[in-house]
């Protein structure tokens, strides 16, 4: 069945269509990891997007029970070069058209992903749909997605038993593999919905608030901005992706989108602090201006790549943050002393 990628700016990439049948739209980003597409598109923070992946063979290692980021995919559509058919690990239950199809996730193949990846390099990131067997129209919709956190988020508090200190995880979007170095540290965690305010957080008397990753612009979520403004100077505070930018938000600097974004596992990043490179994995469209930042945050890593933030640290108050992701899954992950950093602050704290 032939399908097509319609571009807002009239650029159509024809293709064939694999997983659900049927049409979707959504914004249109690129991401250039060799691995990982399983854990892509279980990401909360890909929701309401079109996933390009620019590695040319995708679905050959299968689909298993265990490297999924939350409990279903979150994509609005999947497109790559050339799908698997064959797929062969042992680890892997089952092929990725099937698990596409299950969750009615619309997959286009046989693509120019290299040509399509240029076009949005040079023209930035922008919305599109997927037609199937429809004639081609052009898309005038610039697809910004409202409440993508409200739908990603948990519903209610959990509770994830721990014999260290108590820690809340506001979920904006969270990752399982997030969570899952947390509890290796050994937390008392507390995940709450993005929603929850400062008062009912603080209620639960933790030693320390972890902001999480999630989809979408960061202004998009004011609520999360004035709890997080609420809790600085009483508690550790620690962010990663969104969290970073809600953090810097809330200490009254400034965000703004980035051309085509950050999206793999291979993106070098600096930390200033140790003059360590580290190679991280990567998944945001906007990013914290450095120009904005109050006197008393500094920069704490750097992008090798474009020079833009990627940590920041309070010089006063148990507060920083990083904008790409230390627990990696998929990619390197080296950058995981982030972690026992943050217990040793909220230990030293306690």
């Amino acid at each position: 069945m032939s399908g097509v990628l319609i571009l807002e700016d009239g650029a159509c990439f024809p293709g064939k269509v694999f997983g659900y049948r049927g049409d979707t739209q959504g914004e249109v980003v690129f991401n250039t990891g060799m691995v990982g597409y399983q854990e892509v598109l279980t990401d909360p923070s890909y929701a309401g997007q079109i996933v390009v992946m620019t590695y040319p063979l995708i679905g050959n290692y299968g689909v298993n029970g265990e490297d999924n980021q939350s409990s279903k995919p979150h994509v609005k559509g999947f497109i790559v070069r050339e799908s698997s058919s064959v797929y062969s690990n042992w680890r892997a239950k089952e092929s990725l058209e099937n698990f596409l199809v299950a969750h009615k996730i619309i997959g286009l193949e046989e693509v120019d992903t290299r040509a399509l990846t240029r076009h949005l390099r040079s023209r930035g990131t922008m919305g599109g749909v997927i037609k199937v067997n429809s004639s081609i129209e052009q898309t005038n919709n610039n697809l910004k997605p409202q409440n993508l956190v409200e739908e990603v988020t948990t519903k209610e508090i959990r509770h994830w038993p721990g014999e260290g200190p108590r820690l809340v995880v506001m979920d904006f979007g969270v990752k399982t593999s997030i969570l899952r170095n947390l509890l290796k540290k050994g937390f008392d965690i507390y995940q709450v919905p993005a929603t929850t305010g400062a008062k009912e957080i603080l209620a639960l008397n933790p030693n320390g608030i972890f902001l999480s990753n999630g989809p979408g612009d960061p202004k998009d979520v004011p609520y999360a901005i004035a709890a997080v403004r609420e809790l600085i100077g009483k508690l550790p505070v620690c962010g990663i992706c969104l969290g970073h930018q809600l953090i810097a938000l809330a200490l009254g600097a400034d965000t703004y989108k980035l051309k085509f974004g950050h999206r793999g596992v291979n993106h070098p990043v600096k930390d200033l602090l140790t003059n360590k490179v580290y190679i991280t994995s990567q998944n945001h469209g906007y990013a914290v201006d450095e120009a904005s930042l109050p006197k008393d945050v500094y920069v704490s890593h750097r992008s090798l790549n474009d020079g833009t933030v990627e940590g920041i640290r309070h010089k006063n108050y148990p507060i920083f943050s990083v904008q790409y992701h230390p627990e990696a899954e998929p990619g390197p992950e080296e950058s995981k002393y982030l972690f026992n950093r943050f217990y040793e602050i909220i230990t030293k704290a306690g």
